[in-house]
C-alpha cells in the first residue's frame, strides 16, 4: 500500500487536498472536513468527471459562469452533502445552473455520478471554502439564487462564531447576487433558525419574502431529504427561510 505525501490529492486528476493553499487566510472555518470512505463508484466517478464537471476553489482566478453554465442563470449551492437533493433539483430545473460547493470527498464524487446518470448537464461541483469562492471567484451580480440548506449548526455556545449565515457572509454574498435573487436557507436546529431569522432580518441587503416576517413553508422546489426525513421523524421542525436581494438605491 502506497502512501500518499502531505497534500497530495487522493485521486490524481480529481479535487485537491487543500486547494486555496497557504496563500489565504487561515481563519475560522464554518465547515469541518470529515473522513469518510470512498466507494469504487465515487471514486470512478471522481477520476473521470472531475475534470470535466469539477472545479477547485483556489481563489486565484474569477470564473465566466455564462460560459460554464451556457448562458443558464445560476444558483450557488453550499454544502450538499450526498448530492441527492442537488441532483433532483438539477433534473426538475434543467434551465437554471447549480454551482454545488462542498468539501466531502465521497458526496463530491457521487453527485457527478448522479450528475453523469441522470444527464445532468446544468451542476458543477466545486471544492473547498465557499467564502473564497464568494470574495475572490466570482463576478458581482453574477448569481440567481443561493442556497444553504442544513449548515453545521455548530450548537455549543463557544463554537457559535463558526456558524455560516452570519452579517459578513450575508454581505458578500448579496454582492455576488443579482437584484430580487433569493438567498435560500434551511434548518432544522430551532436555535440556528432564530438566529438566521435574526441576522437576515437585520441586513440591509435582504427582505424577508414571508409579508408576517417569519418563516416560510417549504417551497416545492427543495425536495425532501433522507436527512430532513430522519429528523422529521424525530419529531425536529424543519424551518426555510427566504430572502430577496434588495435592488441597490
Amino acid at each position: 500500500m502506497s502512501h500518499r505525501a502531505k497534500g497530495e490529492p487522493r485521486f490524481p486528476g480529481g479535487p485537491a487536498a487543500d486547494p486555496a493553499g497557504s496563500h489565504h487566510e487561515r481563519r475560522i472555518r464554518s465547515f469541518q472536513p470529515r473522513r469518510s470512505r470512498v466507494t469504487a463508484g465515487q471514486a470512478d466517478a471522481l477520476q473521470r468527471l472531475w475534470p470535466v464537471w469539477g472545479l477547485d476553489i483556489d481563489g486565484r482566478r474569477v470564473l465566466d459562469l455564462d460560459e460554464m453554465f451556457d448562458g443558464l442563470p445560476v444558483v450557488l449551492e453550499i454544502g450538499f452533502g450526498m448530492g441527492e437533493a442537488t441532483a433532483q433539483m438539477a433534473a426538475e430545473d434543467p434551465h437554471t445552473g447549480i454551482l454545488a460547493v462542498d468539501v466531502h470527498t465521497p458526496g463530491q464524487g457521487n453527485l457527478l455520478a448522479l450528475a453523469e446518470r441522470n444527464g445532468l448537464s446544468n451542476v458543477r461541483v466545486a471544492n473547498g471554502d465557499a467564502i473564497i469562492l464568494l470574495r475572490e471567484m466570482l463576478r458581482p451580480g453574477s448569481l440567481d439564487g443561493v442556497r444553504v440548506y442544513f449548515p453545521d449548526p455548530w450548537p455549543k455556545k463557544r463554537h457559535h462564531k463558526r456558524r455560516l449565515i452570519q452579517p459578513e457572509f450575508l454581505t458578500q454574498a448579496a454582492e455576488r447576487m443579482k437584484p430580487d435573487a433569493v438567498l435560500h436557507c434551511a434548518t432544522d436546529w430551532e436555535p440556528y433558525a432564530e438566529r438566521m431569522l435574526e441576522v437576515l432580518t437585520a441586513h440591509p441587503d435582504f427582505q424577508n419574502t414571508q409579508p408576517d416576517g417569519g418563516y416560510a413553508p417549504r417551497p416545492a422546489f427543495r425536495p425532501l431529504t433522507r436527512f430532513e426525513g430522519q429528523g422529521l421523524e424525530k419529531g425536529h421542525v424543519v424551518h426555510d427561510l427566504l430572502f430577496r436581494r434588495v435592488s441597490p438605491s
